[in-house]
């Protein structure tokens, strides 16, 4: 299954291959990428990301949540600045802090004020979720983002400088776990 790119209506750009350990296109989250109060351990997933543009200087890693019955969706994780040289984030890396995270990579608060990964919970009756993984590539060493600021805001100013992206939508829908 190849994935749709979330962020094409804003203006199409290359695609680069992102695999995981941990996760697929289309295939429901295991219970360690599941939040706790769904049943799951909050565990982020491995991923491993090739064939991006040679000019890329940088990456961001998010995963959203369109399908979050709040009318914005649900961010899960993000974090930037993770250096060009990296190119896999292991499972966990998204725990509290940071302090898995490459030298250099920042993480924003998610939808729950924690600078962390938090795992999936549809809740009942809401149907299956949809989650988009999304490495993006990027043209600038680092984005210069308020500590603060929300992952809305690392998009918004992503989207500048987007050379090129690769993406895995796994899905999960409650009682999957």
């Amino acid at each position: 299954m190849t994935s749709i790119d979330p962020f094409e209506r804003f203006g199409a750009v290359p695609q680069f291959t992102l695999e995981s350990d941990d996760v697929a296109d289309g295939r429901p989250l295991s219970r360690a990428q599941w939040g706790s109060g769904g049943g799951g351990d909050n565990v982020s997933p491995q991923l491993s990301w090739s064939g991006f543009p040679a000019e890329t200087k940088s990456f961001a890693v998010t995963i959203h949540d369109p399908d979050a019955p709040t009318g914005s969706g649900f961010w899960h994780w993000a974090v930037f600045n993770i250096p060009a040289e990296v190119t896999t984030l292991a499972a966990g890396a998204g725990t509290e802090g940071g302090g898995s995270l490459p030298q250099g990579a920042a993480m924003l608060s998610n939808e729950l004020r924690s600078k962390s990964f938090t795992g999936a919970g549809p809740p009942p009756g809401t149907g299956t979720h949809h989650y988009d993984i999304v490495v993006h590539a990027l043209d600038v060493e680092r984005l210069d983002l308020d500590p603060e600021s929300t992952p809305a805001v690392l998009g918004f100013n992503a989207h500048f400088h987007t050379l090129a992206r690769a993406v895995l939508t796994p899905v999960a829908t409650a009682g999957d776990i």
